[in-house]
Parts: C-alpha cells; sequence; structure tokens
C-alpha cells in the first residue's frame, strides 16, 4: 500500500487523495490541519481504547473461571459481576439533554432503514424511501395472497390489483374515516372552506371525521392533484390522477396511495459492509460524501432500461388554510461507525495500525461539514446535528471514552460543542446490563439507542461459553434473558427521558421475503413503546409504517413511564444463559440439523464476504426460508457451533464433514450467479471455505466472539488472489 505523510501520520494514497480533492475544498479545513490535528487525536485515544479492549478480554478471562468453577462459589452472577466492574450501579438521575435534534429522531415514531454505504444505489434507495407506495408494496408481497386468481406472476393482474385497491380503502377507513361512507364510494375529493370533501356515488358527500387529519393538499381545490392525511405524526398522500393507467379506472381518480415510510436511515460502516483496504473505505466514504453534499448519483440498468437515481427532492403542497408548506421526501441520515474493536493500516501513527473508529468518526464529520454549511441542493439535518452511531460498545467507560472523542474532532473540524451526537447500539451484554450508565455517560449527545438482539445474542453466547451448551439457536428469540433485554430497553429509555431527545429502537426484521408474517408480527415493536424498528428494504418500510398508524407510541411510552419494573429483577432476567436444562437432551438428528442450519447460513454468508466483497446477503437456510444475513447473525451461528464443540455436543471431524457437505448445497444455490466462484470443486484452496471453517474452529478464541478479523484477513487474501 502506498502512503502518503504527514507528519507522524501516513494515510493511505487513496484516502488522501480523495481528501484532498473531494473533501476539503468545499469546507474550512485544509488536509495539513486535519492529519495533523487527528495525529494527536489518535496519540492521545488510541492508548485508551486499546486499554479497554484488554479490558474486556480480562473481564471475559474471570467470567470463564467463574463459570467453571461455579459449584464453588456461593456469590450470585450479580455480585460476581459487581465484583469485578463489569455490572456497576446505575446512576442516581442522570436525564437525557439532547438539544438540537431533528423531529424525525427526537419524536416522530416510524421505520428505519440500515443500508450499506458501499453501494451508491441502495444508498440511494434508502434515503428516497421517506415515501413508499402501499399499493406497490401490497401487490409486490406475500401481503395479499395469490388464492382465487390473485397471483404476482406475470403481466399487472386486475384480480390481485383489485385486492390491493380494496385493502388501501379499508385502511383508509379504519385511520382516516369519513363522517359517513367509506373511501371505497368516492367519486371524486375536493377542498371546500379548508377542510376535505369525498362526493360518494349516489350524489352525497362526505367529510372527515376528524378535520385535523387533513393536512395538505395540490392542484386545484376543486379537482386536487394530491391529498395529504396525517395521523400520529406520519402522513399518508393520495395520488389522483384520472390519466393514470390505474387512476383512470378508479372512481376518485386515485392512481395510487403513498405512505410516509423510513423516516430515518442508517447509512453503514459497519456490520451490513465489507470493506477491508483503502479503495474499499475510500468508496465508503466518498459514497457518505456525496449523500452530504446531496450530489450523489448512481446510473444503472434494469429490465434493459438505463437508469439514473439521485436524492429526492422536497416537494411543495398548501395547508388547508392556503398556505404554502414543504414536504420532506428524504429520510433522516445517521451514520454508523465500525466498533473500537476494529484496527486499520489505512492510517498509520509512526508506522503502525491505529483504531478504526478514529478515522471513521473525524472523516465522516468531516463531510458532514457540507451538510451544516447548507451548501448542497438538500439538508439531511435541518437542526445543525450530525448524527453517528457507535456499535459494539462494552458499558459506560467505553461511552465516556466516545463522548471525549466526539468532542476532540468537533474541535479539529471547528464544529459547535454537542453538534455530533451519539446513537448507542444496545448489543452487548455488558452495555444491555449497565445501560443506565451508559446513556448517563452521553446524556447531552445521546440520540438513539437501539436492542441488536443479533449481536447481543452472539455476545450472551461467547459471554457464557463456559456456563454449558446453548439451546437450539431459533429457542434462543424465546429464552427469558432475551424477553427482559427487550423490555428493558424500552423501560430504561423511558426512565432516562428519551422522548423528545431520542430514538427507542428495535431489532431487524430478517426475513425480508415474509411481509405478511411481518405485519403480523412486528407490530409489537410500536406497542412495546419503541419509536423505531429496522426493516430490510424500501418495500418492509412502506408496510411497516402502517404499524404506526395503529400504534399511538407516545400514549404507550406515557403509560409505560408511570410503572418502572423492579431494576435488580430486570437484572437478573438478563443474566440468566440460554443453556440447555440438565434434564434435556438433544437427539443426534437434532443436532445435526442445527448444525446443518448454521453451516449453511455461514458459508451463503462467508462465500459472499470474502468472496466477492458483499457485506450484507439474502442467504436460504437450510428450508430455503430466505434470511438477511451480515455480521452479527455470522457472530451467533459461529458462536453457536463453537460453543456445542467445546462442550462435546459436536466433534470437530462432524463439524468439518459437515462444512464439506453444505458447501456443495451452497454452490448450487449460486450456480445463477456468474461472478461466483463455487467451493467445492477444490475446498483446500478456497478461502471463502477456509474463512468458514477458521470462524467456527476458532470461534471460542475470538475476543467477544467477533468475526471481522477472520472475515478481513480472509478477504484480503481473496482480493490479493485476483
Amino acid at each position: 500500500m502506498t502512503y502518503e505523510t504527514f507528519g507522524k501520520l501516513e494515510v493511505a494514497k487513496p484516502l488522501a487523495d480523495f481528501a484532498r480533492s473531494q473533501l476539503a475544498p468545499g469546507t474550512d479545513v485544509g488536509v495539513e490541519q486535519f492529519w495533523s490535528s487527528l495525529a494527536q487525536v489518535i496519540e492521545r485515544f488510541g492508548p485508551s481504547i486499546r486499554a479497554s479492549l484488554d479490558e474486556r478480554d480480562d473481564l471475559q478471562a474471570r467470567i470463564d473461571s467463574w463459570h467453571r468453577n461455579r459449584g464453588q462459589q456461593s456469590a450470585s452472577s450479580a455480585d460476581f459481576l459487581r465484583s469485578i466492574g463489569y455490572l456497576v450501579e446505575d446512576p442516581p438521575s442522570a436525564a437525557v439533554t439532547t438539544a438540537g435534534v431533528d423531529p424525525e429522531v427526537s419524536r416522530l415514531a416510524g421505520p428505519q432503514l440500515v443500508v450499506p454505504v458501499d453501494n451508491a444505489r441502495y444508498a440511494l434507495n434508502a434515503a428516497n424511501a421517506r415515501w413508499g407506495s402501499l399499493y406497490d408494496a401490497l401487490y409486490g408481497t406475500d401481503a395479499i395472497d395469490e388464492a382465487n386468481g390473485a397471483e404476482r406472476s406475470g403481466p399487472y393482474n386486475p384480480i390481485r390489483g383489485q385486492r390491493v385497491i380494496d385493502r388501501v380503502r379499508t385502511l383508509l377507513d379504519s385511520h382516516f374515516p369519513l363522517l359517513s361512507g367509506s373511501h371505497a364510494e368516492a367519486v371524486s375529493y375536493s377542498v371546500f372552506e379548508g377542510r376535505l370533501r369525498a362526493d360518494l356515488a349516489g350524489g352525497v358527500s362526505a367529510e372527515l371525521a376528524d378535520h385535523a387529519q387533513f393536512v395538505a393538499y395540490t392542484g386545484d381545490k376543486s379537482a386536487p392533484d394530491t391529498v395529504m392525511f396525517s395521523k400520529h405524526g406520519l402522513h399518508i398522500e393520495l395520488i389522483i390522477d384520472r390519466s393514470h393507467a390505474i387512476g383512470r379506472d378508479d372512481p376518485a381518480g386515485v392512481a395510487d396511495v403513498r405512505m410516509e415510510s423510513a423516516l430515518t436511515t442508517i447509512v453503514d460502516l459497519e456490520d451490513s459492509v465489507a470493506a477491508v483496504d483503502a479503495k474499499d473505505k475510500t468508496l465508503a466514504y466518498a459514497n457518505w460524501l456525496g449523500l452530504m453534499q446531496g450530489n450523489l448519483t448512481v446510473s444503472f440498468t434494469k429490465g434493459g432500461q438505463s437508469i439514473a437515481r439521485s436524492l429526492n427532492s422536497d416537494t411543495s403542497a398548501v395547508d388547508p388554510a392556503g398556505k404554502p408548506l414543504t414536504v420532506r421526501r428524504r429520510s433522516v441520515m445517521l451514520v454508523r461507525s465500525v466498533g473500537l474493536h476494529m484496527e486499520t493500516d489505512i492510517v498509520r501513527l509512526d508506522g503502525q495500525p491505529i483504531p478504526e473508529t478514529i478515522v471513521d468518526v473525524a472523516v465522516t464529520a468531516w463531510c458532514a461539514l457540507y451538510d451544516l454549511a447548507g451548501a448542497g441542493p438538500h439538508r439531511n439535518s435541518h437542526a445543525g446535528s450530525v448524527y453517528i452511531v457507535m456499535p459494539k460498545l462494552h458499558g459506560p467507560e467505553e461511552a465516556g471514552l466516545v463522548r471525549e472523542l466526539f468532542a476532540a474532532v468537533e474541535a479539529i473540524l471547528g464544529m459547535a460543542p454537542n453538534t455530533l451526537k451519539m446513537g448507542i447500539m444496545d448489543e452487548e451484554r455488558r452495555t444491555s446490563l449497565n445501560l443506565p450508565a451508559c446513556i448517563a455517560e452521553a446524556s447531552e449527545r445521546v440520540v438513539f439507542i437501539n436492542t441488536g438482539f443479533l449481536d447481543r445474542t452472539g455476545d450472551d453466547i461467547h459471554t457464557n461459553m463456559e456456563a454449558g451448551p446453548m439451546i437450539p439457536k431459533a429457542e434462543i428469540k424465546a429464552s427469558g434473558w432475551l424477553t427482559a433485554y427487550e423490555e428493558a430497553n424500552v423501560a430504561v429509555g423511558l426512565a432516562m427521558g428519551l422522548p423528545g431527545h431520542a430514538q427507542i429502537g428495535k431489532g431487524m426484521w430478517a426475513r425480508p421475503d415474509d411481509m405478511a408474517a411481518m405485519l403480523d408480527e412486528k407490530v409489537g415493536h410500536p406497542r412495546a413503546g419503541a419509536t423505531t424498528a429496522w426493516v430490510p428494504s424500501p418495500t418492509a418500510a412502506t408496510l411497516h409504517a402502517l404499524h404506526y398508524l395503529e400504534t399511538d407510541v407516545a400514549a404507550v411510552q406515557a403509560d409505560r413511564a408511570e410503572s418502572r419494573a423492579d431494576r435488580d429483577a430486570e437484572i437478573e432476567a438478563m443474566l440468566a444463559p440460554a443453556v440447555l436444562p440438565p434434564d434435556r437432551e438433544l437427539s443426534p438428528g437434532e443436532i445435526q440439523r442445527e448444525l446443518d442450519n448454521n453451516a449453511q447460513g455461514i458459508l451463503g454468508y462467508v462465500t459472499r464476504w470474502v468472496g466477492q466483497g458483499v457485506g450484507c446477503s439474502k442467504v436460504p437456510d437450510i428450508d430455503d426460508v430466505a434470511l438477511m444475513e451480515d455480521r452479527a447473525t455470522l457472530r451467533i451461528s459461529s458462536q453457536h457451533i463453537a460453543n456445542w464443540l467445546h462442550h462435546g455436543l459436536l466433534s470437530e471431524e462432524q463439524v468439518v464433514e459437515t462444512m464439506q457437505r453444505v458447501a456443495a448445497v451452497v454452490d448450487s444455490q449460486n450456480e445463477d450467479d456468474p461472478v461466483y466462484e463455487p467451493m467445492s470443486s477444490d475446498l483446500a484452496t478456497s478461502i471463502p471455505f477456509s474463512a468458514a471453517l477458521a470462524l467456527v474452529l476458532e470461534g471460542r478464541d475470538q475476543p467477544n466472539g467477533y468475526t471481522e478479523p477472520i472475515l478481513t484477513a480472509h478477504r484480503r487474501r481473496q482480493k490479493a488472489a485476483g
């Protein structure tokens, strides 16, 4: 790798060139100034970050020893963890005071997308997913069944289309009812004296039961082009166009119904990205810069047509009183850094790699200066903030360390204090147990907590590796600790005063093709009091948004805030590992099926991560159910096999044989991919297969069970091999 030198700092040539030619020119931050100042930040925080990683290892060793000698221990798990500093006392009072937060983050409730920043097309799709077509989302998914002639295959199916229209009219009647009649009877809409009027079949007319739900329109009052309603802070928009293929057959001319969907999007540098060198990382930073400048574009071919994509522009409308208003058409974007455990050589200090987090925070914040200055055609944060999500923090000391890092970066970029806002991923066991103290450490910056139940499960397996063999992976979702963890996240967020300042979030729906099931199940997130939850696609965001029309999250939070669970009982429940009960013995068939399923997920994901540099994939499980896989799901599967291997439920020979057999299955699932390189044709030389095997056989020895070191090393080998 070629470097450019700035004093003690060496910067990889692609990154140095990017900073000089694309990043610096539109800001008041000079290249020499930035890198020399960053060197001081690295000197200050590098040793502290490495010390925190050493502390993680030391605590894990103590926990391993305690589990191995549990029969000789008299102290409870909680008492032991307090004695070693793993578990700390909750702060007596430290309410969140974060200011300058956009309403999409501070008080509105709605879906959240997570998108890899290294794919410009996907990033633009996500940023533009603030609005989505309900017609398209229902028509194109299993949310509408295919019985009685309503199949999705082939050209437009009018039977299926009518079912979609009927479903949407029922939704309108449920959430935006008329004083009499139904939206299904409407033959036209108009605005009269600041109120919406629906003319119904039979010559009668009706107004909305709640006039306040009508918030905007475009076009002529007597025949508007669009009509917009609002409920619980979310909007829904009727598109009226009698020349449209759908609108001309609709009695009221309604051509589409658009739902306000992804209020926020996490633009990801972490688990959904495979960035292992300066070229990869610079591409990621360049895409983030384009989003912050508002000028990111991409061209691609789809269905034989050339398509150009850019960020959506805001649109104008008129409120019921006739006053103009602006309708936001883009998500508010947060950016997620890598965790503290990652090191990089794209920047070196005195010839040595440095914590990658420092580079991520500093460079992404530098990019955001364009948005703060309003220099581009679009604004991300009208409140003047930069939202950086920090993953995989272990406890309050690390949250405090990141707070200080943010302040140091603000200083070198000339930002006002507390411009950089912190999202705290509540995804590591030590953070979830100490969440009040973690929030208190960032009480002036925190804008987000989120239950990353996938990483949380992987960490729980690794932390309790010596406690015994775990129950089958699918059963962990119903375990007591996970239920307590999900409930505690909301309870702590409310007790710390997050409403009005920050999001309380829930994790990902991992089955992107199962939208009917999502509509049935994911309503539990807003009903639990969460203001946001992750979805895998813009379509899923549009459908999940219906749950926030159904649920008044603010009212749920107000009710829950009145009753606080017993904190000691909460912690005890979260500490119980999901180990097999002594009286339960798994059959050889159960064990093999679990191993097959885990091996399938690992190989299906790793072959794309290592072989193609794809950080997030839709991978079929052993039953051919497509699941979204990223490094968090990989962590669970690899740690689960490592746990069973450690406790003798599996042998190394059985694991290797299974991985070899399943590799051929994964190859067959990818045979239509023209750039896919099969593993099974030569397992001995397949770098992706070698990585997958290492993740399992070396899983117990990986710090906190993280997969990144093995993945990164093998991806670099793959790239070097061409």
